[in-house]
Formats: C-alpha cells, sequence, structure tokens
C-alpha cells in the first residue's frame, strides 16, 4: 500500500500536465509541480486553501474548479485567464470535472494546459505588425551598406521571395519591413515569427493553425500564414526549423495553400515571404540545417547585410541616433562621445553588430549624471576592459599580398572602374591561391564569409566555391 502510494504521488508529480484537485469543501488536497509552474505558483500558497482566497477570476468568468465541485459541472473549456496571487495573468486550457462516491461530490479534479506563453506570442506579433520601418530608418552612409539598400530597394517592385542574410544584430528585420512597406503590399499585415524561440509543436500550430479537435483543447484558430493574407510574413531564423516544418513551407511557397492542424482541406494564401537567416546557407545546407530545395526556392532574392565590423563609417552616426534616442527616454542632454570613446568604438569588433552598440549606449546613459559627453568610465565594465582586437589580416603563407600592387588596366577608366577591376583582380587573385576555398580567402581577406560572398556576386565572380 505505502509502495502503491508512492507510485501514484511520483506519478502526479511528474506528468507534463498541470493537476489540481479539491475536496468537498473546495480547499486544495493535490497541487502538482506542473500547474506550479504554469500558474507561477508555490505550492505551499494553494495547498489547503480555498481557491477563491489564491485566485482572482474576470466578473462574470469564475473557477471551473469551483463550478465543478459546487454544482458538478464538467467542463472542456477552451480556455480560461485569471490572475494569481500576484496579479500575473494566466491563461490555461482545462478539463474539469467532479468526483463523485455514492452519488455525492466529494471533490474536483483540472487538468490543465498552459498556453499563456502562446498568447503573448501572439499578442507580440500584433505588437511587431504595428511598428513600421522604412529604408529612412535604416543609419548609416556607408558603401557596404548603401548597396544593401539599394539592392532591398529593387526587391520592392516584386512579390518575390526574400532570403536575408546577416549576422545577429545587423537590422535584418528593420530590412523586411522596408521592404513590405514600400512594395505593393504595404497597406495588407507585415507579421512577424523568430522561428527558432518555441518547439516545432508550437510554432506548427501559430504558423499553420489549427482546427477544433485537432488535439485536446485545440479550437479553430487562423495561423500566421492566414493572418498576413494580402502581405508579408517574415521568417526569423529560418535555419532553425525542423526538416519537416522546412518541407510543409517548401509545399506553401510552391502551391500557395496551407492546411491547419487537424483539416481536411486546403486554403489558398496570398502572401510574400521574407526569411532570414544568420549563417551562411552553404554552411547550413552542408550540416542539414536548411533544406537545399527550400534554399533555391527562397532566395530567389538573396539580400547580405554586412556586419558593422565591415562598415565603421556608420559607427558615427548610429551612435549619435542612439545617444539621442536615450535622450529623450531618460531625459539627459548627452551631445557626444569623447575622443578616447571614439577610438574605442573603432578599434572594436563589435561581434553584436549594431544591436551591441545601442546596448553599449544605453549602459552608459544609465550610469551619467551631468556630464554631456559619453567617456571610457560611463561604458559598460565588460567592454571597457576588453582588449583591443588585432584586424591584422590573416597572410597567407605561400605570398603575402600588397593590393595596392594590381595589373595595369587598358584604357584609362574612371576612379569607381579602376577600383571595380582592381578589387575584382585581387579578390581572384586570392581565391585562386587558395584554391577557391571561400572560408580561407575570406580569413585572408579580412571579410566575413557572407560578405565575400556578396562581393563575389556583386564582382561577376562566378566559380564552384568550397
Amino acid at each position: 500500500m505505502v509502495l502503491s502510494e508512492t507510485i501514484y504521488q511520483t506519478l502526479i508529480q511528474h506528468m507534463d500536465l498541470g493537476i489540481h484537485i479539491v475536496d468537498d469543501t473546495g480547499k486544495t488536497v493535490i497541487y502538482n509541480e506542473k500547474m506550479a509552474q504554469i500558474e507561477n505558483m508555490n505550492s505551499r500558497d494553494v495547498l489547503y486553501r480555498n481557491i477563491s482566497d489564491v485566485f482572482a477570476f474576470n466578473e462574470g468568468h469564475g473557477s471551473t474548479l469551483e463550478q465543478a465541485w459546487r454544482n458538478g459541472t464538467e467542463s472542456h473549456k477552451p480556455r480560461q485567464t485569471y490572475l494569481n496571487n500576484q496579479g500575473v495573468e494566466i491563461t490555461t486550457v482545462n478539463h474539469t470535472f467532479p468526483v463523485r462516491e455514492g452519488g455525492r461530490i466529494i471533490g474536483a479534479v483540472e487538468i490543465a494546459k498552459d498556453i499563456t506563453k502562446l498568447e503573448r506570442i501572439l499578442q507580440e506579433n500584433r505588437s511587431q505588425s504595428s511598428r513600421k520601418y522604412t529604408f529612412q530608418h535604416i543609419i548609416g552612409s556607408s558603401r557596404e551598406l548603401m548597396e544593401a539598400v539599394e539592392f532591398a530597394r529593387r526587391a520592392t517592385r516584386t512579390t518575390s521571395s526574400v532570403l536575408i542574410i546577416g549576422e545577429t544584430g545587423t537590422g535584418k528585420e528593420i530590412f523586411a519591413q522596408s521592404i513590405h512597406n514600400e512594395s505593393s503590399r504595404a497597406a495588407k499585415p507585415f507579421i512577424s515569427q523568430n522561428c527558432a524561440a518555441l518547439p516545432d509543436s508550437l510554432i506548427e500550430s501559430i504558423l499553420f493553425g489549427t482546427n477544433k479537435g485537432a488535439f485536446t483543447g485545440a479550437s479553430d484558430r487562423p495561423g500566421l500564414f492566414e493572418q498576413a493574407e494580402g502581405g508579408t510574413l517574415l521568417l526569423d531564423e529560418l535555419n532553425s526549423l525542423s526538416p519537416h516544418l522546412q518541407s510543409k513551407l517548401l509545399r506553401v511557397l510552391q502551391e500557395r495553400t496551407i492546411r491547419r492542424i487537424g483539416g481536411t482541406k486546403d486554403v489558398e494564401v496570398d502572401i510574400r515571404i521574407i526569411a532570414t537567416m544568420n549563417e551562411d546557407p552553404v554552411d547550413a545546407i552542408t550540416e542539414n540545417r536548411l533544406r537545399k530545395d527550400l534554399y533555391y526556392r527562397l532566395g530567389v532574392v538573396t539580400l547580405f547585410i554586412p556586419p558593422l565590423q565591415e562598415r565603421k563609417a556608420d559607427i558615427a552616426p548610429l551612435a549619435e541616433f542612439f545617444t539621442a534616442k536615450y535622450n529623450r527616454l531618460f531625459q539627459l542632454h548627452v551631445t557626444g562621445l569623447t575622443p578616447a570613446v571614439e577610438r574605442l568604438f573603432q578599434e572594436h569588433n563589435w561581434p553584436g553588430n549594431v544591436r551591441e552598440l545601442e546596448h553599449v549606449i544605453e549602459g552608459a546613459m544609465n550610469v551619467i549624471e551631468t556630464e554631456e559627453l559619453i567617456d571610457t568610465k560611463h561604458l559598460p565594465f565588460p567592454f571597457r576592459n576588453r582588449p583591443v582586437p588585432d584586424h591584422t589580416p590573416a597572410i597567407s603563407t605561400a605570398k603575402q599580398h600588397d593590393p595596392a600592387v594590381i595589373s595595369p588596366i587598358e584604357g584609362s577608366p574612371g576612379l569607381h572602374e579602376y577600383l571595380f577591376q582592381a578589387e575584382k583582380q585581387y579578390v581572384k587573385q586570392i581565391l585562386e591561391e587558395n584554391n577557391y576555398n571561400i572560408k580561407q580567402a575570406a580569413g585572408i581577406l579580412g571579410l566575413s564569409r557572407q560578405s565575400l560572398q556578396y562581393r563575389l556576386k556583386k564582382l561577376g565572380i562566378q566559380k564552384i566555391l568550397v
């Protein structure tokens, strides 16, 4: 008997569903760990207390558990939203039923599934959709950035899928929104979803929607494909999707139809898909994180966003923009950076890109009092004490290269054409000497692999690369 009781208690505590049981007086007698996790509560604050003493429900929407033990009501409620004892809003899908013995109600059981995270994600998607960025919000004037902006502007003229490649923090979503807001779809929804933020089971229901009865607690809900009808759906970190979901996405792109989970009919959708990746697609394909056929289908238009370390001319205007932003938020009057900070910013390699720059400035302005310039003493401690990186590009062991020494160019080209041909000649030379290994060549040129690929396309260099 003792063993049976131990097994019973272990089973209850390790279930992946919330279990809440009350006795015939409405007091909690069983409250498992999953339920405590869902409701962000400590079990000692709930056990042996009445439901109404712990939780708050909207007027006219009382506790389904209380209704079960008082009235014998069984419910499969699609959704129940209430507040815990700290005022935090909880949303669950419940199956609640009374427990009877000899015709008398001796208690009630509630089995709950947490959908709070799903509700918050949907709210976040709606709030993100209300933000509108255009190309005017892209700060900087470097040649590398302007080339990316010009390429993105051309993509506004069509409805083809777009693949945006860039390191984390380079501003890929701003480019995506800019393409949408200057296209013929601007009046329709723009919906963004981070594919890395959620498990497959949840992301699939969010993207494709659900039909009632698809699983316990499922209701008729349109997915993001349907919600973005006529507009644009941004899939951030596409390479985080499982092969199964990548296959379903490929079907959407090919057939322009989706089927809800649990559904039996296909629904036509008219959307433009923009996807982003923070790694080289060649690497993702090689390591089976990206389907090759999906890459070819999505990459009709491929846009590379250069990292901040390769466009350091943009650091000053970006710093000015972020300083003005936090002056408004913090009621400060900071006018700029000291020369020492300017030098430090130019020497830093910015692995977090524009996002890191913003965070550094925000952190500095949190500790400023009456000063008008951001000084090194205001910078976050890890940043201030980070060693100055060595930006000297790797040198081929076979031969040292001087980019200023190039073969003569016929005729008398203008400066722009001369520089274009010189760059093309030098890049080809490095590629040839490294047997067209793009990773090695990028290291010697002091570029990221993504940036080198972008330059190869711009320079018209076509060769099978490894």
